[in-house]
């Protein structure tokens, strides 16, 4: 017999020691387990470089968090949520067909099976791209489930499924101008998507300041108006006077997030913090709060409105004129151009831009959005620019930077700048004071007075202590103003014994009605719509209509001076 046997198919030799034997053939089945464990290892190695390769080449097309041939989707974008938790955007997943092109036989063949799944198919495209040799290619993004089922179905080598994200945004066009869009890539465009885009990339939701039961009240009643009134687009804003946010924003026309691309210039253009315009008489709060807050003049004081003011070849009237002395109350009361005008000369120049700039009027509001829109400012600023600034022209603004300026006014003093994300409650302390605690009760008192007995009658909600201004202003058009097109606005707060809200709404290039008597005015086309969504908001979040004649209520709204709006002090001329 031979001196070799075989131990376990290991061949050893029976000369040596049966323990030597047994040695030998561990250290040799050890040996073969450490190479089949090395060739696994390689084909690991392949087909993990295989899905790098796959990736990277999904990369270059520019396409984030997609996974091939039906993966988990990786790098999700955040969703956006309003303040109460409610979803504004989201993402899921969904299918989209790439092609290895060097597998493909023959192009035409495999378009025109393709086409009749796919009827928006660029079917020139697909089939420059099949007849190529390229080892990855796009041949159409975002399928429906069905459209993925019957092209599996059709088995054709070369063809194979990624998993992308689609971003959707379920109430519509309600939030379009907040939160923007995405492009078929996932990368934001537009809003809250372009401006936080890292932050949403990296996982974490974003909550914004928006309340969505608000904003579709105040975009129902936008929408409204524009509608009664043949205007040809609007914006309305809602800001909470005690924080700087924004409650509720809206633009109309506007547009589907998910149909961007639809979408025309008009309807992607945000009226309400991009547009830029002069806003009328609603910049008199302005001048005549730096008029009491600087010491130019006191709520006693008078200023002569008897005639138009004549400066060159132009003329400074009254709409409703009075033809006297005017008292700071009467000036506001009647909204006044001559008044106001009186007043800015008696502030000057200096504290005028001074005052303006605290309010945050001459530069750019810091909202979180890209759509922000830079004021308008004369160069040089000259006595005839102080003078039409006192009325709300020659210094265009945006709606939003004028809704922060007006919270400032009406909240005891304090700059809180408009906001569309929540701050540390902490950080607000630190905020700028740019009026004084009197000389904004003072113009409470103002307000209120201007809904109760002068232009603002229409936006008395009864029982939520409104106060508010009208602004109506000619559109600037080939070198002077167009007397046809008009951007009619109201702005209010309330409750204004104790201010929370501030609500604005505007109207572009409205037209009057039988109802109006054929005026277009702020007061008439732009103050219901404010009075509709303070009766609506009010219950929403739990303010209580009081009685406007309870004797605190009216001893905390009163204006020195008058009594039921008429003048008590002997005017001094």
């Amino acid at each position: 017999m031979s001196d070799i046997a075989l131990y376990g198919g290991v061949r050893a030799d029976s000369r040596l020691p049966q323990s030597v034997r047994m040695a030998n053939a561990l250290e040799t089945g050890r040996t073969r387990l450490l190479l089949v464990a090395f060739m696994f290892t390689v084909g690991f190695l392949v087909v993990a470089a295989r899905l790098v390769d796959v990736m990277a080449m999904q990369t270059a097309g520019g396409t984030p968090g997609v996974v091939m041939a039906g993966g988990e989707v990786l790098g999700q974008r955040a969703d956006i949520l309003d303040r109460n938790g409610v979803v504004l955007a989201t993402s899921v997943p969904i299918a989209s067909l790439f092609a290895d092109a060097s597998l493909i036989g023959d192009a035409d063949q495999v378009v025109d099976l393709l086409a009749p799944i796919i009827p928006d198919l660029n079917q020139e495209r697909a089939r420059r791209l099949l007849a190529t040799d390229r080892r990855f290619v796009w041949v159409h993004r975002r399928l429906t489930p069905s459209q993925q089922e019957r092209i599996n179905r059709l088995g054709i080598p070369g063809l194979d499924f990624g998993t992308e994200q689609r971003r959707i945004y379920p109430l519509g066009s309600l939030m379009a101008h907040v939160l923007g869009a995405t492009d078929i890539d996932g990368h934001g465009i537009a809003g809250i998507e372009s401006s936080m885009d890292e932050d949403l990339m990296s996982g974490a939701p974003v909550r914004l300041t928006i309340d969505v039961r608000l904003q579709e009240i105040l975009r129902q009643e936008l929408a409204q108006a524009i509608d009664e009134f043949r205007a040809i687009g609007g914006a309305g804003v809602v800001m909470d006077v005690r924080t700087g946010e924004l409650l509720a924003l809206a633009s109309l026309p506007d547009y589907d997030p998910d149909e961007i691309a639809d979408a025309d210039a008009d309807a992607l253009f945000n009226r309400a913090t991009l547009g830029i315009y002069e806003m009328g008489s609603t910049f008199k709060i302005f001048t005549t709060a730096m008029a009491l807050d600087s010491g130019a003049t006191t709520i006693a004081g008078t200023f002569d409105a008897t005639h138009p003011i004549q400066v060159g070849r132009f003329t400074i009237n009254d709409f409703h004129a009075q033809a006297r002395w005017l008292t700071v109350p009467e000036i506001f009361r009647y909204s006044s151009n001559i008044g106001s005008v009186r007043m800015a000369l008696a502030v000057g120049t200096a504290r005028q831009q001074a005052y303006l700039r605290a309010l945050g009027l001459l530069e750019p509001a810091p909202l979180e959005l890209p759509e922000v829109g830079a004021p308008l400012v004369p160069e040089p600023w000259r006595e005839i620019n102080t003078m039409t600034i006192s009325f709300g022209h020659g210094l265009a603004v945006s709606p939003v930077q004028l809704v922060s300026a007006v919270s400032t006014v009406v909240n005891g003093g304090i700059r809180h700048p408009a906001t569309l994300v929540p701050r540390d409650p902490t950080s607000l302390a630190g905020d700028e004071r740019v009026i004084s605690e009197t000389t904004s009760d003072l113009m409470r008192r103002l307000l209120r007075l201007v809904v109760t007995d002068g232009t603002g009658r229409n936006a008395d909600a009864e029982g939520y202590l409104v106060g508010g201004k009208t602004g109506t202003a000619e559109k600037p058009s080939g070198g002077g103003y167009n007397s046809h097109a008009l951007i009619s606005s109201f702005v209010a707060a309330f409750p204004m014994n104790d201010p929370r809200y501030v609500v604005f709404i505007m109207l572009d290039e409205p037209h009057g009605n039988e109802q109006t008597y054929g005026y277009a005015t702020g007061g008439w086309v732009a103050a219901p719509a404010v009075r509709q969504v303070i009766e609506r908001m009010g219950p929403l979040y739990g303010i209580a209509p009081v009685d406007e004649d309870a004797p605190e209520i009216r001893e905390a709204l009163a204006v020195p001076g008058y009594d039921n709006g008429h003048q008590l002090a002997a005017a001094t001329q």
